[in-house]
């Protein structure tokens, strides 16, 4: 039997004239009960509507009709509590049922119709039709329909071009566009779609796409994960037969990669046409689309700049289904984009004023012609260079990239290790207008690679090994070596263009070349995130916040001209020349904080006189580790140090303890933050020592400037409150500062969960405030434990099972469906037990000092932490290890 939807009789709603349910034409072959047994859908949607054929004569009264198939909630979007309806364009070899959850998830008012194109799903079959036919047909179908404004289109694959040729054709109707892993155009200098290529073959198209089903069982393969049998099967419903896969063939043969195929005028005009389509725009996308890829997206993004992004890391073409919260995030974004009034187009728009305040690298241009020691490289050739040089290097490079093509606006990927080369890079391409790309190495060479890739860089400055990873990476953008030149083939393997040297020269020959300054408003970093609780996020900062960022830094820290700064911590090493400090760099390995050794920090502070440091906890921790080789000099450079600030991390009371013997005169602090806004709070050893022990880590009082609010949690750990500042509650963790960060790079729906109150930032992590006004941090949101009883928060537990004798290091996680999670504790301990349960003595003294019900207790010999700060727990993976092992599975270390 063949799957295909029932007819069924339409519920009362709104039926233009002419529109009726209708029983099936023979050819379809329908069954009554084929629909229900589809995963997902909901027979009552199915509908069969007779429309006049575009191609007929151009009398009305004697042109044919053809049969179309939608979906259709039927809801009247014209009755009191109407919204609009949404318009959902498949692509090929798909259906209407890829639309099948925007039809359930349909909110009050709103009308859906996903539509069968004619020759697919269980639309009529006919001759090939064209993209232009295309568009025809489906203005004559919703005209059939009777759908009026305001119109939403969703779209995917080549139905976003035919979505877009009814918009432009009905912008009268149109209120916005969504769109899916789809294209209007193929940019120069990239290769059409492999896949797409192999199967337009003529030969190869027959077999694959109308002879044996591979074309339509391939397009559903690519789900990552994979899709379960029975939605794949559905998917391929429509298709089980010769006779009714010609269209899938049709369609491949109609896309227009040669200028004189006959929809490639077509497809021009509607690619134009996009950039004039000033309605909101959202693009969801699957970034391991080996179809349309992150070119598609980016010139997506150049014809619409105005629109939203969202890319959900992970997901494939098919990004509906590989990432079903999409649905979700597009309908959070329609009822938000429909609610909010349309611009007056006869309102006069005002002009911002001048920007007037100082740059960026205004602290390099204070020490102008300064001779003292600006930056100092440890390890490697030992450089030191001065703020003179530096300042005229900057200058000289800002203009030489200028020369070479980079514009105010464009991003430019730095791959290159914290030091001279890398603050003289990132302060001209300030100057040059250009926003810098930081993904550190600490990321791994997969994560970066994908971060990397998501950023779109236009341009890349990159060491040898840097462009040789680029390249592995697949990294977009025009590539200038920093360092010595290369043997010419292996520069022409790496399209190189030109060095960081030869740039340097030419802008000193063109003194004429003055960069365009950019306002204070615009992008001038996109900073990734650690990643430690899910995929690194690019965080989006404009000049006029990472400018109220050094100003906080500087009010907390009381930082003066007199300061010597030592960064053991990447991002840190570039804060040097903003605030007018000379800084110095340890000899270590910035992609593995625990290097950093007693003897290369002292070097460090030793070569720059350093009266600040700032290392992570892991760095620290190695630091106690090896301070017995320190020389009676090396301790007597450490006794100059004043101030040394650790973050990243939970730092320990004890470990701070051991630090604080190494610099004697030093107070020692912890500043609380994230990449999205640091510093939020700050605390010093001695009131770590004054708060006590509590449910958490302080980290103390926020720092000027910075508001601090919570959101409660509900039953099931989610931050549903509202923000408040009551001391005792335990909540998501909300700061509101000058210098919190503007947006999320290409994650719409992120940004939106993150600022959904005002001028807030959700952090992500959990905490309380106590009588005293001070910050206690109990975890990260998605690491809350959900219980029958109620939430539980990790940190506070952990620490105390961390003060049970045998025990190293302990994660809290739950395991089990949401609400009526168990708690289990997973520990390394002093010995290096290995895997498996807690022997009962252990388990015992776990469950006594965790102070909360404990299910079980496990050991292993190793806990999986983040690469850049090598400190913070993936309690995720821990809690799936430890759901594995309570089930009885042989696995390895988490």
């Amino acid at each position: 039997m063949s799957l295909a939807p029932s007819d069924v009789t339409a519920p009362d709603g709104p039926v233009a004239d002419g529109v009726r349910p209708a029983t099936a034409p023979s050819h379809v072959g329908l069954a009554d009960d084929v629909l229900e047994r589809l995963p997902g859908m909901d027979a009552r949607w199915s509908r069969y509507v007779d429309v006049p054929d575009t191609d007929g004569t151009s009398d009305a009264a004697e042109r044919s009709t053809r049969r179309w198939h939608v979906l259709d909630n039927r809801v009247d979007p014209s009755g009191p509590d109407g919204q609009g309806t949404v318009l959902a364009v498949h692509g090929n070899p798909t259906w209407s049922y890829l639309w099948r959850r925007l039809v359930a998830a349909a909110p009050p008012g709103w009308r859906v119709v996903a539509v069968d194109q004619l020759g697919m799903g269980f639309s009529e079959r006919t001759a090939p039709r064209t993209l232009a036919q295309r568009v025809d047909d489906l203005g004559a179908l919703t005209a059939a329909l009777g759908i009026t404004g305001p119109v939403v289109t969703v779209a995917h694959d080549w139905g976003g071009p035919v979505s877009l040729g009814w918009a432009l054709a009905h912008r009268e109707q149109l209120r916005a566009v969504v769109l899916t892993n789809t294209a209007v155009h193929q940019p120069a200098g990239s290769a059409a779609p492999g896949l797409i290529r192999l199967a337009r073959t003529p030969g190869i198209r027959q077999l694959s796409c109308v002879v044996t089903p591979t074309f339509v069982r391939a397009t559903t393969a690519l789900s990552r994960p994979p899709l379960p049998a029975p939605v794949r099967d559905a998917f391929a419903a429509p298709y089980d037969s010769v006779s009714r896969r010609v269209a899938v063939g049709d369609f491949v043969a109609d896309i227009p990669f040669e200028g004189e195929h006959e929809s490639a005028g077509t497809l021009d005009t509607i690619a134009e046409g996009v950039r004039h389509l000033d309605v909101p725009a959202l693009l969801l996308w699957g970034p391991r689309d080996p179809v349309f890829t992150g070119v598609h997206l980016a010139d997506l993004r150049e014809r619409m700049p105005h629109a939203d992004v969202h890319r959900y890391e992970g997901a494939s073409h098919l990004v509906v289904e590989d990432a079903p919260r999409a649905v979700d995030d597009a309908w959070r974004w329609i009822t938000a984009t429909v609610e909010r009034p349309l611009p007056d187009a006869t309102s006069t728009v005002e002009r911002p004023l001048p920007d007037t305040h100082a740059p960026l690298w205004q602290g390099l241009l204070d020490r102008a012609g300064d001779p003292a020691t600006a930056v100092v490289e440890l390890g490697g050739e030992g450089r030191r260079i001065g703020f003179d040089l530096l300042e005229q290097r900057v200058r000289d490079l800002a203009a030489g990239l200028v020369l070479h093509g980079v514009r105010p606006g464009h991003r430019v990927a730095l791959l290159v290790p914290p030091g001279a080369d890398l603050t003289l890079a990132v302060y001209a391409c300030w100057q040059a207008g250009a926003s810098v790309v930081v993904a550190d190495a600490g990321l791994g060479l997969r994560r970066m690679g994908r971060a990397l890739r998501g950023a779109r860089p236009d341009h890349l400055i990159a060491i040898d090994r840097g462009l040789a990873a680029a390249a592995a990476m697949r990294v977009p953008g025009a590539r200038v070596v920093s360092g010595p030149r290369l043997p010419r083939a292996v520069e022409r393997a790496l399209g190189v263009t030109a060095s960081v040297g030869e740039l340097v020269d030419a802008g000193r020959r063109r003194p004429d070349v003055v960069p365009t300054p950019r306002g204070d408003d615009a992008e001038c970093a996109v900073l990734f995130t650690s990643g430690a609780t899910g995929a690194p996020k690019g965080v989006v900062y404009r000049g006029r916040q990472l400018r109220a960022q050094l100003a906080a830094l500087r009010a907390t820290y009381g930082l003066t001209a007199d300061d010597r700064l030592v960064a053991a911590f990447a991002p840190f090493a570039l804060y040097g020349p903003a605030l007018g400090l000379a800084s110095a760099v340890p000899d270590m390995d910035v992609t593995a904080p625990a290097t950093l050794t007693a003897t290369a920090l002292a070097d460090a502070v030793a070569a720059v006189e350093g009266t600040v440091v700032f290392a992570s906890p892991a760095a620290l921790r190695n630091v106690v580790h090896t301070a017995s080789s320190l020389t009676p000099q090396h301790r007597s450079a450490l006794a100059g140090v004043r101030l040394l600030m650790s973050a990243g991390a939970p730092v320990p009371a004890s470990l701070l303890h051991e630090v604080a013997a190494l610099v004697p005169r030093a107070r020692l602090h912890t500043p609380y933050g994230m990449t999205e806004c640091l510093p939020v709070a700050d605390i010093s050893l001695a009131q770590i020592d004054a708060a006590g022990h509590g449910d958490g880590v302080c980290v103390g009082h926020p720092v000027p400037g910075v508001t601090v609010a919570l959101s409660a949690l509900d039953a099931d750990g989610r931050a549903t409150g509202a923000l408040a500042d009551a001391t005792g509650t335990t909540g998501e963790i909300c700061v509101r500062a000058d210098h919190v960060k503007d947006r999320y790079d290409q994650l719409w729906a992120t940004e939106a969960d993150s600022s959904r109150d005002h001028g807030w930032h959700r952090t992500g992590d959990v905490g309380h405030l106590d009588d005293d006004g001070r910050l206690w941090v109990e975890g990260r949101l998605v690491h809350v434990v959900t219980t029958a009883d109620g939430p539980l928060t990790p940190v506070g537990p952990e620490q105390r099972v961390e003060a049970v004798g045998d025990v190293a290091l302990a994660a809290f996680v739950g395991v089990g469906p949401v609400g009526t999670q168990q708690p289990v504790v997973v520990v390394t301990t002093t010995d290096g037990a290995r895997h498996g349960l807690a022997d009962a003595d252990l388990a015992r003294a776990v469950r006594g000092a965790a102070a909360v019900g404990v299910a079980a207790v496990l050991v292993t010999d190793r806990m999986p932490v983040d690469i850049r700060h090598a400190s913070k727990i993936d309690r995720a993976r821990v809690a799936r290890w430890a759901e594995r092992v309570l089930a009885g599975e042989r696995v390895g270390r988490p």
